[in-house]
């Protein structure tokens, strides 16, 4: 049995999206579809953009052109100059077929899409659909020519697009726990960087097709298609750079200095800590790197210390361990702020950068709760509080203390 329950906002955003899609094709398979040509254009494009998502973490839009196909039939109105008759539900209808017919392959692989996008991409389409269908129909966008239209577009698109960075953070916040402000700041620089292409492809293809027709869709995907292949390339590099920081501060395991695992294991949780104190995602790269190698210093020692544990070494040694680290991190081409937060860690909380409070808390908490035995965790903590006159920032110590809290209430119960 589980102690896990699904928080209410997020079962709420879930059920309005399946209530939605429900109704849509309920009311798409009884009227039949309109226009199934320009359908079938647009539904076979939503596909190919969920063939070709990019799965993986920190993927805001994982299907950058499916998104822009979706909200671009959302806002037509004409097809080669002919007059469309297709509503909110056909619309809603289409992308949810479309999209789970794209997402067969990923599903196979245990790629597939989470229920959190397939909610928030039922519940923007939607939104796009409602606030553009039923003005146009009844003809109250007819005054609006040339680039009042197509200023009209964009707005409604950038409209959504807020409206959807909202709900990503307000679910991110229901999931995780972090919080909402640092992560909605988050998704709003997302929407300046990729949201913007799919916003600027959207509005394109809903005044390309209205004059054209379906011939325009190819043309102006393929822009698209090329700025996602370009992010692809970029994680691939981010990917290599981080496995290649990982392996450089594996060094200290290997050579038997640090515990298996102690780097990864002080990272994860420095980042947990990090979004709980509202770093942004810069940032918390920093603290991730400098936190998978905050113990290479300890390759210059002649003696190991004993188990790693350099949490209870005078503060003369750790300071200069701690600058060993930065001399060595350095050397490595890593950038300069980590090399910064490396060296830095042992220095008095009230002078430390944020990044280092939360490393030095962070390690010191791992290696205490590691040697403590079973209430190693509780006696570690405990250990932090008393200790934050001096050694550990309070606020940290506090943080940590919350992420830990809710970190046990995720955990599986046993029975």
């Amino acid at each position: 049995m589980s102690a896990y329950r699904t928080p209410p906002l997020r079962t709420l955003v879930h059920t309005c999206a399946a209530l939605l899609a429900t109704g849509s094709l309920a009311v798409t398979l009884y009227n039949g579809l309109e226009e199934r040509r320009v359908a079938l254009a647009f539904g076979v494009l939503v596909t190919v953009g969920e063939l070709t998502r990019r799965n993986g973490a920190r993927v805001r839009e994982p299907a950058p052109l499916g998104a822009a196909a979706a909200l671009s039939y959302a806002l037509l109105g004409e097809a080669g100059g002919q007059a469309t008759h297709h509503g909110v539900a056909q619309v809603v209808a289409v992308v949810l077929a479309a999209s789970l017919l794209g997402s067969v392959p990923h599903v196979a692989r245990g790629q597939g899409p989470t229920l959190d996008h397939l909610a928030r991409r039922m519940l923007t389409v939607g939104f796009v659909a409602v606030c553009f269908q039923p003005p146009y129909n009844r003809g109250m966008f007819d005054d609006c020519g040339g680039p009042a239209y197509a200023l009209l577009l964009l707005a409604l698109l950038s409209l959504t697009a807020l409206c959807d960075a909202v709900l990503a953070a307000a679910l991110a916040h229901s999931r995780t726990g972090w919080p909402f402000g640092p992560v909605l700041r988050d998704e709003l620089r997302a929407v300046c960087g990729i949201g913007s292409a799919v916003i600027a492809t959207g509005a394109v293809m809903a005044l390309a097709v209205a004059v054209v027709g379906l011939w325009a869709l190819p043309v102006f995907s393929v822009p698209l298609l090329l700025a996602q292949m370009s992010f692809r390339r970029y994680a691939a590099v981010r990917a290599t750079y981080r496995q290649t920081i990982a392996s450089l501060a594996r060094a200290t395991e290997v050579a038997g200095y640090t515990p298996c695992g102690h780097a990864r294991r002080v990272a994860a949780l420095g980042q947990a800590v990090g979004r709980d104190l509202g770093l942004t995602e810069p940032e918390l790269a920093v603290l991730e790197y400098a936190a998978l190698m905050h113990d290479i210093g300890q390759l210059s020692l002649v003696d190991p210390v004993p188990a790693g544990a350099t949490a209870d070494l005078p503060a003369a040694e750790q300071r200069r361990i701690a600058l060993l680290g930065g001399a060595v991190v350095r050397h490595t081409g890593v950038d300069e702020a980590v090399a910064v937060v490396v060296e830095r860690q042992a220095d008095p909380y009230a002078e430390q950068p944020l990044a280092a409070r939360i490393v030095r808390a962070v390690n010191a908490y791992e290696e205490k709760s590691r040697e403590g035995g079973p209430g190693g965790q509780l006696t570690a903590l405990e250990e932090l509080r008393l200790a934050t006159a001096g050694k550990y920032a309070p606020e940290v110590v506090e943080s940590l203390a919350r992420v830990l809290a809710r970190s046990s209430l995720t955990l599986p119960v046993a029975g």
